[in-house]
């Protein structure tokens, strides 16, 4: 049976210090939350691929402080398709594994790739680069017991090179790691299939099989373009980006996704709603208790 292990938040350091991260984790366990995926690589833990002891030492003291559980978000700027940084990722996305086995997180996220406009000479090579480094990365991540979350991101300019949320799963299936494993970001997913005319629900499902980690934050899939907002509530006004909504403010069928998809068994649900949403935590947090009840329901009865 295919069951969901549970849902948290995402928590990032607001200024690189660890303060921002302790009253967040607090503020989780406080309403009830089952994980959170802390941004790593929003404090300086790592420096040139090695890890700082002092600052490793303080990091495990403050998770161990709170009731929750943990799943770690790689670099936000991951691109094994990058021929210039691809070694130093790869070095610091090692190091992440082992900090992610400090913490007792079997999860890190890492972004899929992409190309700028003007690298037509390295497209060539960009998917092999991707899976290549992928491979050593999931072969280095089950010395730790810690799977790698491939998660699908949308196009951010043009003529950027970006995987489809299916491509993005064939990479998954062509690397063939146990220790590998594909992300859906549902609004990421939405805004790509959007901007390509894609079918939203096709390239989810093209996905589901080989998922095991959800991102959950409401949207509209309205592609950024050439708007830019004065404050960031008027993207909101207008359903515009990728927005980081609380659960029912956008118009994604949440209800549809979670009775028409299977996942992976044990996966972990994921919100990544905005930090001035904080207030709408805990209805977000009952919604996603119903959804899990609702996709239990289906994989049990199937």
């Amino acid at each position: 049976m295919s069951t969901i292990l549970g849902m948290g938040f995402e928590v990032t350091s607001v200024n690189g210090e660890f303060a921002s991260i302790e009253e967040e984790l607090g503020i989780l366990a406080d309403i009830g939350a089952d994980y959170a995926e802390i941004s790593l690589t929003s404090i300086d833990l790592i420096a040139g691929g090695r890890i700082i002891p002092d600052r490793r030492a303080r990091l495990k003291a403050c998770t161990k402080a709170f009731d929750l559980k943990y799943t770690v978000h790689g670099l936000v700027s991951s691109n094994f398709m990058d021929p210039d940084t691809c070694g130093y990722q790869l070095d610091a996305a090692k190091a992440l594994v082992q900090l992610c086995d400090d913490i007792g997180s079997r999860i890190l996220v890492q972004h899929g790739g992409s190309l700028r406009a003007n690298q037509l000479a390295e497209r060539g090579n960009a998917d092999r680069r991707e899976r290549e480094a992928l491979a050593e990365l999931a072969d280095f991540a089950k010395g730790y017991g810690v799977r790698i979350a491939l998660e699908n991101i949308f196009t951010g300019e043009a003529g950027q090179y970006r995987q489809t949320p299916s491509q993005l799963a064939d990479t998954v299936r062509a690397v063939d790691h146990p220790n590998l494993m594909a992300l859906i970001d549902f609004s990421h997913a939405y805004i790509e299939a959007t901007y390509r005319g894609l079918d939203f629900y096709a390239e989810i499902a093209a996905m589901a099989p080989v998922t095991g980690h959800l991102h959950v934050h409401d949207s509209f899939g309205r592609p950024q373009r050439f708007f830019k907002p004065y404050f960031p509530a008027e993207n909101t006004a207008l359903g515009i980006g990728d927005l980081h909504m609380p659960l029912g403010w956008g118009d994604i069928d949440w209800q549809r996704i979670f009775t028409e998809f299977t996942f992976l068994p044990d996966t972990v649900l994921l919100m990544e709603i905005d930090r001035r949403y904080r207030a709408e935590q805990p209805q977000s947090l009952a919604i996603a208790r119903d959804l899990k009840t609702l996709y239990e329901s289906k994989n049990t009865s199937a």
